[in-house]
């Protein structure tokens, strides 16, 4: 199982990420992205589910027209985790250049 990643390793974890900003309400990092419409942010979402399969990793999510909100945590160790941190650059990679 992964460690928690907490104070100094979270927030410099949290610096390598654009546009990533930790979830007040629990132990989570969220970001959203934008995109021009809906089949293009449910494009997303489909490669997003098979990066998701691929790493398992069970991202939440939530997708109104051309928004897409991804939150991460790692449920094993109930916050998150350097898998979290990984799989949000590898969704920033799959991004529009506008979200990187």
């Amino acid at each position: 199982m992964s460690e928690k990643l907490v104070g100094a390793k979270r927030q410099g974890a949290l610096r390598e990420l654009h546009g990533w900003s930790e979830v007040l309400e629990r132990d989570a990092v969220r970001k959203t992205y934008h995109f021009a419409d809906f089949p293009t942010a449910w494009g997303f979402m489909t490669q997003v589910a098979l990066l998701a399969v691929k790493h398992d990793h069970c991202p939440e999510w939530f997708n109104d027209l051309g928004r897409v909100e991804i939150i991460l945590y790692t449920r094993a160790a109930d916050g998150v985790t350097a898998k979290d941190i990984e799989f949000a650059h590898r969704l920033d990679a799959i991004a529009p250049a506008h979200d990187r």
